[in-house]
C-alpha cells in the first residue's frame, strides 16, 4: 500500500465524489460534541483531494450531537427526533465549512432544512455549479424528510448531482464479513456487489442506501478515512478499502 501522496500517480479516476461522513467523525475523544481538532484533520484530508482537481460534495451526519433513536426510545415522536437530527447536521456542516475555509478551500453549506441565515437551501443545479467552480459543497439536513438516514441522503444526493462514486468514510479499512473488533480473523472484502452487500445485511450502510446505489449504479468505496493518504489513494484509483459495485 502506498502511504505517500507524492509517490502516487496524480490523475484522479473520479471527477466528482460524494464523501459520506458520520457525525462521530467530528467528535473528540469523548465521542460527542464538535472537536475543532478533528474538524481540522478532516479538512486537511479533503483539501488534499481538492488540490488534485476533484469536485467534492460532503454529506454529514449528526451522531456526535443527537441520535434520534435515543429520543424515540424515551418516548419522542420519530419525526420530531429525526428533524432534530437534521438540524444538528447543519451545525456539523458549519464547523467543517469553517475548518475548510481556514485552509483556503472555498466552501458552501447547503441544507434540505431551510436556514437562510446560515446556509443555502439545497438546490441540485446550484450544488453542481459550485463544484464546477472548485467549491466544496457540504450537504446537510439529510433528505429533508424523517425516517431516512444520512446514508440514504448520500446515495440520493450522489445520484442527483451525477457523482462518480460515494466514499464512505469510516475508521475501519473496508467491509468485513464479521465485526473485526469481535473476530480479529474476520474476512475483509476487497470487492463486493450490491446484491451481496444487501444479502449479507452488511451494516456499513443501511439497506435503503445500498438499494438506491444499486438502482442507480452508484459505486461505493468504504475506507479508513483516518489512514494517511487513504482518501487520495482512492480517488487516484489505487486499490484501498472495499469497492461496492455492480454485478
Amino acid at each position: 500500500m502506498v502511504g505517500s501522496l507524492g509517490t502516487l500517480a496524480q490523475t484522479p479516476v473520479y471527477r466528482r465524489i460524494v464523501i459520506k461522513l458520520s457525525g462521530e467523525a467530528m467528535a473528540g475523544p469523548e465521542g460527542y460534541g464538535i472537536d475543532p481538532v478533528e474538524a481540522a484533520t478532516i479538512a486537511r484530508r479533503v483539501k488534499e483531494v481538492h488540490d488534485l482537481g476533484v469536485q467534492i460534495a460532503i454529506v454529514i451526519g449528526a451522531g456526535n450531537l443527537w441520535r434520534g433513536n435515543m429520543g424515540v426510545q424515551g418516548g419522542m415522536d420519530q419525526s420530531t427526533a429525526d428533524y432534530m437530527g437534521m438540524i444538528a447536521t447543519v451545525m456539523n456542516g458549519m464547523a467543517l465549512q469553517d475548518a475548510l475555509q481556514r485552509l483556503g478551500v472555498e466552501t458552501r453549506v447547503q441544507t434540505a432544512i431551510e436556514m437562510n441565515k446560515v446556509a443555502e437551501p439545497y438546490i441540485r443545479l446550484r450544488a453542481m455549479r459550485h463544484m464546477e467552480k472548485g467549491r466544496v459543497v457540504i450537504i446537510a439536513g439529510g433528505t429533508g424528510n424523517p425516517f431516512f438516514t444520512t446514508d440514504t441522503a448520500a446515495a440520493l444526493r450522489a445520484a442527483e448531482i451525477q457523482a462518480d462514486v460515494i466514499i464512505k468514510a469510516t475508521k475501519v479499512d473496508g467491509i468485513y464479513r464479521e465485526d473485526p473488533k469481535i473476530n480479529p480473523n474476520a474476512e475483509r472484502f476487497e470487492r463486493i456487489t450490491f446484491s451481496e452487500a444487501i444479502n449479507y445485511r452488511l451494516k456499513v450502510m443501511d439497506m435503503t442506501a445500498f438499494t438506491l446505489c444499486m438502482d442507480n449504479n452508484m459505486p461505493i468505496v468504504v475506507l479508513d478515512f483516518w489512514h494517511e493518504g487513504a482518501l487520495a489513494q482512492a480517488v487516484l484509483g489505487h486499490p484501498i478499502g472495499t469497492f461496492v459495485g455492480k454485478e
